[in-house]
């Protein structure tokens, strides 16, 4: 009885949470279309020239489902194929960062060597815009690769620098004590440090995916490179004055940032419930 008592309790509480997050979602958004709507008004007010800039929030949606359905003006596309383009070179060049910026940190932080090694390097490259290489890594690695790579340098840095963080903040007093029952040096490197620095990788995470939405939308924005809901963003504005669907477009893009980074925090919490964290 105790036992069910504890589960529905405890279900209670998480339902409580959730409503209070959802009902917090639905007014924070209520009042930015609400916003948007009347400085869309006021702007016609002010100077009926300026109307097709900032477009009402409903024109805008109509457009935003629509292109799912059918092209998108000037690309030939829709959305919802061009949405997956971006998707797949931010889960490409994300995944890369990840598996060599993790690794990495972990090994700078923990020696000395590799860190007077590696240092040098990161601090020579890690005040370059990842924009900057576009003209570069798109001549080099084609209008796949290239973007790919621009996004593998905006998210490489954050996580790298975040497990680095991570690996120096670890307690000395769980490492005394680890050594202290006769665990050997790999053994702490595993079961001290690295769960450790686990929240320090999750904020990284966070931070170079939100770095990689940006990365992906800049590099698309080329007019020789189709395909990605970046480059329909720029089309729509400059070549066709359609703002709805450039409005439409950052949307998407807005959607699939929180769709990305709430994955990421379902990862953060499951894995902090496995290691007993929660």
């Amino acid at each position: 009885m105790s036992a069910q008592y504890t589960v529905l309790k405890r279900f209670g509480r998480f339902a409580k949470s959730r409503r209070l997050q959802l009902s917090a979602a639905i007014i924070s958004v209520s009042v930015f279309v609400i916003l948007w709507h009347v400085f869309a008004w006021l702007l016609r007010c002010w100077d009926w020239s300026l109307q097709e800039y900032v477009p009402f929030p409903v024109d805008v949606f109509t457009v935003l489902v629509d292109s799912f359905v059918n092209e998108v003006p000037g690309m030939d596309l829709s959305m919802g194929v061009m949405a997956f383009a971006s998707f797949k070179r931010v889960v490409i060049g994300f995944t890369l960062a990840l598996v060599v910026a993790f690794p990495l940190g972990l090994l700078m932080a923990s020696f000395r060597f590799v860190n007077y090694l590696g240092d040098p390097i990161i601090e020579m490259f890690r005040p370059i815009p990842p924009v900057a290489w576009i003209p570069v890594f798109l001549v080099m690695l084609s209008f796949f690769w290239g973007p790919v790579a621009i996004v593998f340098l905006g998210a490489f840095f954050p996580i790298l620098l975040n497990v680095m963080f991570g690996v120096k903040r670890t307690d000395q007093t769980l490492i005394d004590a680890a050594k202290t029952l006769g665990a050997r040096r790999i053994d702490i490197f595993t079961k001290v440090v690295i769960p450790s620095t686990a929240p320090y990788l999750m904020t990284g995470v966070k931070v170079g995916l939100g770095i990689s939405w940006m990365c992906i939308v800049a590099a698309e924005m080329l007019p020789v490179l189709g395909g990605g809901v970046g480059n329909a963003l720029w089309v729509s504005a400059m070549e066709f004055s359609r703002f709805d669907v450039t409005f439409a477009c950052m949307i998407v893009i807005g959607l699939m940032s929180i769709l990305t980074t709430g994955l990421a925090e379902q990862v953060e919490r499951r894995l902090y419930r496995w290691m007993g964290m929660e």
